[in-house]
């Protein structure tokens, strides 16, 4: 069984999110959770909202199929933050001048898989 959640247009810069999709990539989905909570970063809690959604997909699966369902043997097999679009904004600067001012986006993708009992 797996599932999967994509976020698009999230208002943080791709960089930034790695820093934590990093320390949860490969983990069980309870010790991700965990961590998420736990962190003090601003992407953690939109992490969370996508690894959510992610395992209610699972679910709703589940059910569809008429199998049973168990988050806790569920982990995350593929977890990427890659860019979105950016935002170009100006800014006033001296002498009558504009600088460019590039507003970062990103995009989360997470797939679950279940773990194979041995």
């Amino acid at each position: 069984m797996s599932a999967r959640a994509i976020q698009k247009g999230i208002r943080q810069s791709a960089r930034k999110m790695r820093l934590v999709m990093d320390s949860v990539r490969g983990r069980d989905v309870n010790e991700a959770y965990a961590i998420l909570k736990f962190s003090k970063k601003k992407a953690a809690k939109q992490i969370e909202k996508v690894l959510r959604s992610a395992v209610a997909n699972a679910e709703q699966d589940a059910l569809r199929e008429n199998d049973a369902f168990d988050a806790d043997v569920m982990y995350l097999q593929h977890a990427t933050v890659d860019e979105g679009p950016t935002l170009h904004r100006w800014r006033p600067a001296a002498y009558g001048r504009a600088t460019p001012l590039n507003k970062r986006t990103s995009t989360v993708e997470i797939r679950l898989a279940a773990k194979e009992e041995k």
